[in-house]
């Protein structure tokens, strides 16, 4: 009892030491975005003075957090917090966020309800990049853990925070060296959340209902780079196929060819859970996959909204060629990106990318790819976890396993975790989902309170044998 009297004043002391903190979890959820921890394709137009600075702005905000855990900055600009339990035969949790963000298109700042990088609180919403990803998810992680410590909350089972500085870009220099690291300390989880699934209020399939997806699985990575080399020359007297001619030919190929749909088990997973919740004709088919699984997975490929979660995509992302208009190149390049369904192996594209494009005069080849995460157990403690946490907060939303179509840093974690899960605890509408990376990216303030106490409820469960 003492212990804990003496952690609670503690807290106190070291809030009101924080005199800069804002006033309310939105006000500092506002403060963090007008700090633009920006990463850039081309890192050397990144500037790490804004991350040092938004990490001393999570100090002074946390003060608990940042004196009760023991906390270690990693390459530079990442931040391992860790939380020790009072059972060390527990395998500890594992959470993960990332603090750096998008850029946003130039010219389209205009376009902006708010200012991307003002922060601003109105109308019962956060305005500004990194609301969404994923400030948000970082110090919602950060209050939960705040109000834990301040009532003197200790964990039995150790809990683990890691938040990389570099997700945006691949992740090699935030959560690569964050694992490296964790790999140095011995440690092992018994599963981890990381940024990825969200509660959709407007579900088209379930009137009324609020659905929660946790994502089970992640979509795979892979770049391949298509060159073309050939003659070049005095535009007045070209070559019959010039390079650009046949680059783009391969290129045509490729995306006249798209990968075959197929219902994966993630996917599977979750329209069988919503099975119950739905009206006919859906739940019968919803409930007889083993004969409809065929006609969802191409009705899904038919709309682009649903056909990531059917396919490994493709998609024509970069072309080079040429340095002058009347000079016929030697070389084009392309580059050609894929976003891989579980099961689909990255020698699997290339081999067929390889068939697609038969012709020996393009190259074909990749820089590399990293560790595939595999499907987390749906029955297992992790996703319990989880659900219970949604539950305490959104009693009636249905709560379905679902593959998350982009990637995150969580595959630096493969060997570390044994599950893998991906939750964030935002609630919003389908039409706001595409101002992740886009224009007007803004969290609802009640909803970032709800994910707070979801945050709270994870760390609380997760603690617990």
């Amino acid at each position: 009892m003492a212990s804990r009297l003496a952690t609670r004043l503690s807290a106190l002391l070291l809030a009101l030491l924080a005199g800069a903190a804002a006033a309310s979890p939105a006000q500092r959820l506002g403060e963090a975005v007008r700090i633009p921890t920006i990463s850039y394709q081309d890192r050397e137009l990144i500037d790490y003075s804004q991350f040092a600075h938004f990490n001393q702005f999570l100090r002074d905000n946390y003060p608990l957090v940042f004196d009760a855990l023991e906390v270690e900055t990693v390459n530079g600009f990442s931040l391992l917090l860790r939380w020790p339990g009072s059972d060390p035969d527990l395998a500890p949790v594992l959470f993960t966020a990332h603090t750096d963000v998008v850029p946003v298109e130039p010219g389209t700042e205009g376009d902006w309800q708010h200012p991307p990088f003002a922060g601003v609180v109105a109308d019962g919403r956060i305005y500004g990049r990194g609301t969404l990803d994923d400030k948000v998810g970082v110090l919602g992680l950060l209050e939960a853990a705040q109000q834990l410590l301040a009532e003197g909350f200790e964990p039995r089972r150790g809990i683990v925070f890691a938040f990389g500085h570099d997700e945006e870009i691949s992740g090699h220099e935030g959560a690569s060296a964050l694992a490296e690291r964790m790999r140095e300390l011995g440690l092992h989880f018994a599963w981890m959340v990381d940024e990825g699934g969200m509660l959709v209020s407007d579900n088209p399939l379930l009137t009324g209902q609020t659905m929660a997806m946790i994502n089970i699985a992640e979509k795979g990575y892979l770049t391949l780079i298509l060159t073309a080399t050939g003659e070049g020359g005095h535009s007045s007297n070209p070559p019959q196929v010039s390079t650009i001619g046949r680059l783009s030919n391969a290129l045509a190929r490729i995306e006249a060819n798209p990968f075959p749909p197929r219902l994966v088990v993630p996917v599977a997973a979750m329209f069988e859970t919503l099975a119950p919740h739905v009206g006919q004709p859906e739940q019968l088919i919803f409930e007889n996959l083993w004969l409809t699984d065929w006609l969802v997975a191409r009705n899904m490929a038919g709309n682009r909204a649903t056909m990531p979660f059917v396919r490994t995509t493709t998609a024509l992302t970069m072309f080079n060629a040429g340095v002058k208009e009347n000079v016929v190149p030697q070389r084009a390049e392309a580059r050609v990106n894929f976003r891989l369904l579980p099961g689909d192996e990255p020698e699997d594209v290339v081999s067929y990318i390889e068939e697609v494009v038969d012709d020996p005069l393009v190259e074909i080849s990749y820089e590399q790819w990293d560790n595939r995460p595999g499907v987390a157990a749906i029955d297992g403690p992790g996703f319990a976890v989880i659900s219970a946490a949604i539950a305490a907060v959104y009693p009636q939303a249905v709560v379905v396993p679902s593959l998350l179509t982009a990637t995150t840093d969580t595959r630096h974690y493969v060997d570390l975790a044994d599950d893998q899960y991906r939750f964030h605890g935002v609630e919003l509408a389908t039409s706001q989902a595409t101002s992740v990376h886009g224009t007007d990216e803004y969290v609802g303030v009640r909803s970032y309170e709800n994910s707070i106490a979801i945050a709270r409820a994870m760390i609380t469960g997760a603690a617990a044998p």
